[in-house]
């Protein structure tokens, strides 16, 4: 029987991937968890065998979460699925541990088929994500190209907000977090860049060219 943990912060897609395996009779789902933080005590909790993990989870990060999963199971297979199929994400996702990289909207056969695949050690990536990895050998990865790699991808889009000048509440309301959670956010970014001050992140991610594409606040 192979064990399952879903982690996705919206019910529905939880529910879509219920169903999907209540037909596998191979497949026995443990768990599930609404954010990151959750996703990772549950897989510590069950050590299943694969847990799907989405990227843009509340509290952590999936990319955080499963760093931190690969870090204390190793047996279990993190198959990420989510709606990012931009080179940073995945590559961010394959360095953090992720062993397979699926998009949402992937019918139910290709999930089952990557989960059963994931469960016994292999890589599960599409074709066009394979030429990516291809690639990425052959040349500088995504995240030696950008100035702030040791950021996950929701702290690079929160400095960005940053450079824009926007504030915490603004930033939490463009991305629908709470002021409490980017507060969360740039502390630790402020932490990973050797910063004291805020204002020292805004200055260094606007001579990086951060904060461009958000200078026009909501009315």
């Amino acid at each position: 029987m192979i064990t399952v943990v879903l982690a996705d912060d919206h019910p529905l897609v939880r529910d879509g991937l219920r169903a999907v395996f209540a037909g596998a009779a191979d497949i026995d789902v443990l768990a599930e968890a609404d954010n990151g933080r959750d996703a990772v005590s549950e897989v510590v909790r069950h050590r299943p065998d694969v847990v799907l993990m989405d990227l843009d989870m509340p509290e952590v990060h999936g990319i955080e979460a499963t760093r931190e999963i690969t870090a204390q199971c190793s047996t279990t297979a993190v198959l990420v699925l989510t709606m990012f199929e931009d080179d940073e994400s995945v590559f961010a996702a394959v360095s953090a541990g992720a062993t397979g990289y699926l998009l949402k909207g992937s019918d139910g056969t290709d999930i089952l088929t990557a989960v059963r695949a994931a469960a016994t050690g292999q890589t599960v990536f599409g074709p066009d994500f394979a030429d990516r990895l291809r690639n990425w050998l052959a040349g500088p990865t995504p995240a030696e190209k950008s100035p702030f790699p040791e950021l996950t991808p929701r702290e690079l889009d929160i400095l960005d907000h940053l450079a824009a000048g926007l504030t915490n509440a603004e930033i939490g309301e463009r991305l629908h977090l709470s002021t409490k959670t980017i507060a969360n956010n740039v502390s630790t970014i402020l932490n990973k860049l050797n910063f004291t001050q805020r204002g020292q992140a805004i200055v260094r991610a606007r001579e990086a060219g951060l904060g461009r594409r958000h200078t026009e606040r909501p009315d």
